[in-house]
């Protein structure tokens, strides 16, 4: 029997040490691979930020997070169906807190809008916004849908939660929205409502040109040329850039009223407000030239190109000015100038 005890311990020990070489590795802790999967997505690498999700899921299946992250990850790379069956599968989790909710709800409207689905990314959406009341994201989400759908009742409504939410305001916005309402109530035939919501756009932002124009349209195609005239005059003034729009409605209204000598006033007055609108004087020194007033269309021009030298617009119009009254060898160095011009442009 005295051989019988260490016999035991040997075998103990045996165990022991054959365990302790021999025992399974023990796995990773799921949160250090999602940590792992994060930092690659960090760095851009989404294979190996996939390859680390599905080893956090596999070794535990509630794991949201790694989920949303794979199915995001999946959109991001074109495959916006596969995200779509990940998204949807966690929505019927159980005990989901109102975060995750809206975590789950917001990809989901990122999911379908890639797939072209605007009706249903815009439930979502919305889902999100019950959850979530004064999300801005979901605001700005379906703000986006309204815009591509061209509800733009709905835009106007969302525009205002937007500003109240950014405390910030900006009529503009909301005037384009009522804009735009008019022109479909236009295509509809609905005069009176178009010119209805047009005066709404005036209203909410004084400053703001379109609706102008769209006003001065409608008189003109109801042969209300005083109040066209009017309207566009103001488009005109309030957006500089764009005024060339009206320039040669204006002149043919004012013709058509037998007004036409208030043509030039108008041009005036526009570069009165805007002395650097060569749109503007070339168009008033065609009125000048065309009254056959050749010197003070060519001096207008002058003082233009004093102001601004590079311009080939007002150099064009001096070379068409100086035909009556420049030698060919002038004209000829006009041209050479414009053409070196045109030469630097191109080299930029």
């Amino acid at each position: 029997m005295n051989w019988f005890f260490p016999i035991i311990l040997l075998l103990i020990a045996a165990g022991g040490f054959t365990f302790y070489f021999y025992r399974p590795k023990k796995q990773k802790r799921t949160e250090s691979i999602y940590t792992h999967a994060l930092n690659a997505m960090v760095r851009g690498d989404t294979r190996t930020a996939l390859k680390h999700l599905r080893d956090v899921v596999k070794q535990d299946t509630n794991h949201i997070d790694a989920y949303l992250q794979m199915g995001d990850i999946l959109r991001e790379e074109g495959n916006a169906q596969a995200a779509v069956k990940i998204h949807q599968s966690l929505t019927v989790r159980p005990n989901l807190n109102n975060d995750i909710s809206r975590d789950i709800h917001q990809s989901l409207a990122l999911d379908f809008k890639q797939i072209g689905h605007l009706n249903k990314a815009k439930l979502e959406a919305e889902l999100v916004l019950k959850l979530d009341r004064k999300n801005l994201w979901a605001n700005e989400f379906l703000l986006d849908i309204y815009e591509n759908q061209r509800n733009w009742d709905q835009a106007t409504q969302i525009t205002k939660s937007i500003q109240k939410l950014k405390q910030s305001q900006d009529p503009n916005q909301i005037a384009r929205f009522l804009v735009y309402q008019g022109m479909d109530k236009l295509e509809k035939g609905q005069q009176k409502e178009a010119e209805a919501q047009f005066n709404k756009a005036v209203k909410t932002a004084p400053e703001f040109g379109l609706p102008y124009l769209r006003l001065g349209n409608l008189f003109a195609e109801n042969r209300d040329l005083l109040k066209a005239i009017e309207n566009w005059e103001k488009f005109a003034l309030l957006n500089p850039d764009e005024g060339r729009q009206v320039y040669s409605k204006i002149e043919s209204a004012l013709f058509d009223l037998g007004r036409f000598s208030e043509v030039e006033k108008f041009y005036e007055r526009i570069l009165d407000e805007d002395p650097a609108n060569l749109n503007a004087l070339a168009k008033l020194a065609n009125v000048l030239e065309e009254k056959g007033e050749h010197s003070n269309a060519l001096t207008l021009v002058e003082d233009a190109l004093t102001k601004n030298d590079g311009s080939i617009h007002a150099r064009l119009m001096r070379l068409k000015l100086s035909l009556h009254v420049s030698k060919p060898h002038e004209l000829s160095n006009q041209i050479d100038d414009i053409i070196q011009l045109l030469t630097r442009k191109d080299e930029k």
